[in-house]
Parts: C-alpha cells; structure tokens; sequence
C-alpha cells in the first residue's frame, strides 16, 4: 500500500505528488482517461500533424506560479511579444503589453488612468502574489482590503471596493473612452460571470496585471509536453503513474487527494462522508460552459489589424455592451443569436511544432449555460471573419467540443465548466466549503486539491501544492 493515493492527473494532481515525494512518501498517481494531464493534454483532433490543446493553452498563471517556479518549468513556456489582443471593427487593435506606459499610450484620453489602475499592482505584485497564489489559507476581503492598504492604493481607483466589485462598474468609472472600456471588458469576461456581478473586476485587474509581470505564455510543443515535464519529476521521485485507472472509492492509503470536482469526491466518498459536509459539496455550483472550436489551417488569421499576430490570445467581443450583453445572457440561462464573446488563441504563431510548414491552428470558444447543447460554430465563426475578413476560406479542418464533449473528456469540466466552479464572491473566497482549511476533508487522510479549491482555476498547480502542504503539515502533527 502506497504512503499516498492522488486521484487525477492534472496540475494539481501532479503538484501534489510532487510536493508528497519530495517529501520522502511513496506516491500513486490515478488517472481514469487513457493519458496524463486533465485540462493539460494535446491531441491531434483535426488533421495528421496538426497539435491542438485539448482544452486549456495560455498560461498567465503558469508565468506566475511559485510552483512551477520552483521546479524551472520556464524552459517549456513560449511567450508571444503583446500578452493579448483586442480588435475593433475601424481596423484597430489595443494590445496588452508587458510595459504598462506602452499599454496606457494606446488610450489617448484614458491613458493616465490606466496607469493610476494598473501601475500599482503591477509595481507591487511581489506583495500580491503570496496573498492570491501561496497562501493555505484563502484570501478574506479583509486581508485583500489590507493588502491594497499596503500597497498606497486608498482613495484611488483599485480600492478593496472596486477590486472585489463589478467589472462594468469599475471599467466606467475609470474610463471615459470605449477603447479602454472594452478591452478592460474582454479580461473581465475570463472570469465567467455577468460583468455587473461581483468579483468580475478582480479577474480583469489579474489577468492585466499578469500579461504584464509575467505575459501569457504558451507551452513549447502543445500543453501535453507541460503535463508531460511533471510526470517525468515524478517518476524521477519514485511515484508511479497509473492511466485507464478510474477510481470509483475511497482508495486505502494513509493519505489521498483528490484532483476531482466536489460532485465527483462525493461519488467517490459520498457513504463516508459526514452529512453537514456532503450537503456543502451538493450545493457547490458550477458555472456557464464553453463550446470550443479547434481549426487546423492554411495560413495565419488575416487579421484586419495586423498587430493581433503579436499575441497568442484575442479577444472578440468589440465593445463594453456587447461582451457584457452576452455574458449576462449566458448567466441567466439564455444564449443570443450573434455576436458571442470569442477567447481566440492562435499559438502556431509563435511555436512552429504546432503545424506542418505553412500551416496553423487555432482555436477559439465562448462561453454557454452550463451542460448546453448549442451549437456555436456558425457564430464563434462569424465573429472571427468580422475581425479577419476571408477566415473562412483558411480553414481545413475543424474540431468541435461542446460542454459535453469536454465534461467526456475531463470528468472535473462539469457542464462544461472550465473554471471548476462559478466564480461567485462567495465561491471565490469559500471553495469548495467553508472550512478553515478549504483542501481539508472531515475524513482524515482526505482532501481535494482540484481547481474547486483555492487559489481556483488556471494552470498553476497551486491548489495540488498547498493541499499537500496541509497534508503533510496534518500528518507530522498526528
């Protein structure tokens, strides 16, 4: 019998592994698909030679995880010259630079303010990161109201307030031009909720923060390789990695965790678990969806702005209310005809291995009400030829995954939902129960480290790392 069972091989799962075996324990890793990796796999999903990932691809909080970090993953990160893109329908473009006076200058009027939002953050992200990223415990209003006190940002825009408020609130008090609005609007709309509803702002103010401490990577040769990079410490460590492994109860081991989703740790433990604690993970809500498209094709993206091939993401919404219109929509329950929101990512841009000589993929989704069977390929499509006329004409193979298809793939993606869990304030602050100890189950031996725990969703493989930190912290105390 192993020192330690992890269930699920994604980052975290593997974070978790790695953090258990350095630590001296004999480590299994469970994994219930054919190949490693959960949200970090690649495949050819439309022609011979074409490298598509299968559900996540750039990575800001794969930059920035200590984690990672740690371990000198920076060689398999791949980093575009602008973070990220977004077009307008006049031709132009605003580009999300690593130098923030770069970014600000393409606001005119609205340039002095974007360096008053994100000047400071940017400057004191060293004192941010440990808060949002390595902390066991996760962040209170309180500590992030404190940690914007330290940082000398009373009284300006990027108050407590309007870092834990609306995205649609703060993007207009801060601007008075639509070019910034929108593009402050197409950060805000990663964090899948109504950009009128709380905490929206904060996933804009981290994902721009981020693109400039660190940028929006992608991963040399597909994210396989990423997921690859940490079964290989791993087994450098002495764990062993078992696929086609599903595991349907609790397994015997002094110590297991969990890369899974509350629905999923309840299947799995549901006859031993304390009832007050399964009815917290009953109640545990998942998001809206995301339909992906993957293409292969015969050259690049004829972007109308040419700088979009400067980034490996773009953003497709055009405005404020158009972004804001859809998101709303999908959060209630109801999907519009036209014009989604459309996170594209274009990496053979920047990594030559994803393609034949010549050739490119991409992809692109959009995000639907959870478990939808939609189809959105005629309008992500649409949206992409309004912003590179003659798009169409490029593709020669396609892929389509919709939230079913990628709950089929990932058992953690439930209905779709790429961010484990809706990002609610409630939800960010308390995932996926409140407990002192979020990774911790009433079980003992138990936890679940997958991105329903904090610091949440995002390749960064800190939810696995910090799990293991109390596991092993619970075990050298007992």
């Amino acid at each position: 019998m192993a020192d330690a069972v992890v269930v699920g091989s994604g980052p975290n799962g593997f974070a978790a592994a790695i953090t258990l075996a350095r630590a001296g324990l004999e480590v299994e890793v469970h994994e219930a698909a054919e190949t490693i990796g959960g949200g970090v796999r690649s495949a050819e999903l439309t022609l011979p030679g074409f490298v598509h990932d299968v559900c996540s691809s750039i990575y800001p909080f794969g930059a920035a995880s200590p984690f990672f970090r740690e371990l000198e993953l920076d060689g398999e990160f791949v980093h575009p010259p602008a973070a990220a893109a977004h077009p307008f329908d006049d031709g132009s473009a605003v580009m999300l630079e690593r130098d923030v006076e770069a970014t600000a200058a393409q606001f005119g009027e609205d340039a002095a303010a974007y360096r008053r939002l994100m000047g400071p953050l940017v400057e004191g992200w060293e004192a941010i990161e440990p808060v949002l990223l390595a902390s066991l415990l996760p962040p209170s209003p309180r500590a992030v109201a404190r940690l914007v006190r330290a940082l000398g940002l009373r009284g300006s825009a990027t108050s407590a307030r309007s870092a834990l408020g609306a995205a649609r609130a703060l993007a207009e008090r801060s601007f008075t031009g639509e070019r910034a609005r929108s593009f402050f609007a197409g950060h805000a709309a990663h964090s899948v909720l109504p950009l009128e509803r709380r905490p929206s702002a904060a996933f804009g103010l981290l994902l721009a923060t981020l693109g400039h401490v660190n940028g929006w990577p992608v991963v040399r040769g597909g994210s396989q390789r990423l997921a690859d990079a940490l079964a290989n410490r791993l087994r450098a460590l002495g764990g062993s990695i078992h696929t086609s492994s599903p595991v349907d109860a609790l397994p015997e081991a002094r110590l297991v965790l969990a890369d899974v989703s509350p629905s999923e740790l309840l299947r799995i433990a549901r006859a031993r678990l304390p009832d007050r604690y399964a009815r917290q993970l009953q109640r545990y809500r998942f998001g809206p969806g995301a339909f992906k498209l993957d293409w292969a094709l015969d050259g690049p993206i004829p972007w109308r702005a040419p700088e979009c091939r400067r980034a490996a993401t773009v953003h497709l919404g055009g405005t404020l209310d158009e972004i804001a219109a859809w998101e709303r929509a999908v959060w209630g329950g109801t999907v519009p005809v036209e014009r989604p929101f459309v996170l594209l990512a274009q990496p053979s841009l920047f990594d030559d291995s994803r393609a034949p000589p010549g050739k490119h993929t991409a992809w692109a989704y959009s995000h639907l009400p959870n478990g939808s069977s939609r189809d959105l390929t005629p309008a992500i499509e649409a949206q992409v030829e309004r912003f590179a006329p003659g798009f169409r004409d490029l593709i020669v193979g396609r892929s389509v995954l919709d939230p079913a298809a990628l709950e089929h793939h990932n058992r953690n993606l439930v209905g779709g939902d790429i961010s484990g869990g809706a990002n609610t304030l409630a939800q960010v602050v308390f995932r996926p129960a409140r407990r002192l100890v979020p990774y911790r189950t009433p079980l003992p031996g138990l936890y679940i480290c997958s991105a329903s725990t904090p610091p949440g969703g995002g390749v960064h493989g800190m939810c696995g790392y910090l799990a293991a930190r109390a596991a092993l912290r619970s075990l050298h105390t007992s």
